[in-house]
């Protein structure tokens, strides 16, 4: 049986995302306990090179990854063998989330409308939004699944994204040779 290229493409990017979640759970767990904990800083910048330095590189390479991705915040993460997980619970939700929503549109190939996609983002945001704006402050667990639904969303629109991507491509390649006059 031939997998076509959009399937097997999605199955790349299905595949990584499953190994990104798989080792951002093993990593705290094959560390010494207590090894990695406190870990806050900024989205987009290394601020923990001081304590992920000097990890073995599988686990600080996976910690290098949520330091430049993951604001880190010790209080929003959870804790494994002592080991705070190299994001916090919302991203290990987000991309948890993707991995299961890029799955069943691989099974289903449904394109659905853009807005229901939105919609899906709407819990994360109005869960981050007041926290942001209120003193408001939800617990881990709410962080994770208002992650893991708007991660559906976003595996889900990598699914379409990657369909459309594929089916244009083929298009212009079938398209006829000449300048089009006729």
């Amino acid at each position: 049986m031939r997998i076509s290229l959009p399937l097997r493409s999605m199955l790349i990017v299905k595949l990584l995302l499953i190994a990104l979640v798989i080792a951002m759970i093993a990593a705290p767990l094959t560390l010494p306990e207590g090894s990695v904990t406190e870990l806050d800083g900024k989205i987009g910048s290394v601020d923990n090179w001081d304590d992920i330095g000097e990890l073995p590189w599988p686990q600080m390479v996976v910690y290098f990854i949520g330091d430049v991705n993951c604001h880190q915040q010790a209080d929003r993460s959870f804790y494994l063998n002592g080991n705070q997980i190299p994001v916090c619970a919302r991203d290990l939700g987000l991309f948890a989330g993707a991995a299961i929503g890029l799955g069943i549109y691989m099974i289903m190939r449904k394109q659905v409308p853009w807005l229901l996609l939105a919609l899906l983002l709407a819990p994360m945001a109005l869960d981050g939004g007041l926290q942001t704006i209120s003193s408001y402050e939800s617990d881990n667990t709410v962080r994770t699944i208002t992650g893991m639904v708007a991660g559906l969303a976003i595996g889900w629109a990598i699914g379409i994204l990657m369909d459309r991507f594929f089916r244009t491509n083929d298009a212009l390649e079938k398209a006829p040779e000449g300048d089009g006059q006729s």
